[in-house]
């Protein structure tokens, strides 16, 4: 894991249901190792976004725009650790990851992480708590390129008194030091017809959750998320 933190990266994401995921994950097991932290495979995952009071950091992802940044803290619960991530899309496709660590998740940013985002981003002005998801993830790591997979189940998202919950749904990511789609996981992928998606849980959220936000460039998705929710049979 340590040699293949690729916190400078291509990503290319997959939406996939429980089932798809147990058939493909045999197929996986002679190109990849599994994470395993004290017998658990599965690791807990709660998740803190901020944006600006009008979702802009939405409305450019919806929107396709390049340079885009992504604020959030992320929990690993199993281990109890806690980061201001600060997540920056280039316009060459590449994602690059910067973070430090903190105490827990809170609802205002302190001056400290404020400081730290306009360092890390040039981002200045209001960020507000907008968003908390939390999920299981699965990650697997190449034997021997610098590639690692993960896979993100039992979805589910909070914002004030609304909350979604999502059984079937598995956000698969292919994090990579160099685009490849000769590596295993997409050659198996593209055989089965299933094509990679621009997507992200933020905006997942927010579209599912805030009734009075523009969705028109996400609506195909949240179609398509609730035929796989609906008629999966896991």
């Amino acid at each position: 894991m340590d040699a293949t933190r690729l916190m400078n990266r291509t990503d290319t994401k997959y939406v996939l249901t429980r089932e798809e995921l147990l058939r493909l994950l045999p197929k996986l097991a002679s190109d990849y190792f599994m994470l395993e932290v004290d017998g658990v495979r599965r690791s807990h995952y709660t998740t803190q976004y901020y944006d600006r009071p009008n979702y802009e950091f939405y409305h450019v992802h919806q929107n396709g725009k390049k340079n885009r940044v992504k604020v959030r803290l992320r929990k690993y619960v199993d281990s109890e650790l806690t980061f201001l991530e600060v997540k920056h899309k280039n316009n060459k496709g590449r994602t690059i990851k910067f973070r430090k660590r903190i105490t827990d998740l809170r609802d205002e940013l302190s001056p400290e992480d404020l400081k730290y985002i306009e360092e890390m981003s040039g981002l200045t002005g209001a960020l507000e708590a907008k968003l908390t998801n939390s999920f299981e993830r699965i990650t697997l790591v190449h034997k021997e390129k610098a590639e690692r997979l993960t896979f993100d189940l039992n979805l589910s998202f909070d914002q004030s008194k609304s909350h979604h919950q999502m059984k079937a749904l598995v956000i698969a990511e292919l994090k990579q030091e160099d685009y490849n789609r000769q590596t295993l996981f997409a050659k198996i992928l593209k055989r089965k017809l299933i094509r990679p998606e621009r997507i992200s849980k933020y905006c997942l959220g927010v579209a599912l959750l805030e009734e009075d936000i523009k969705k028109n460039q996400i609506k195909s998705k949240l179609r398509k998320i609730s035929l796989l929710e609906n008629n999966s049979p896991i």
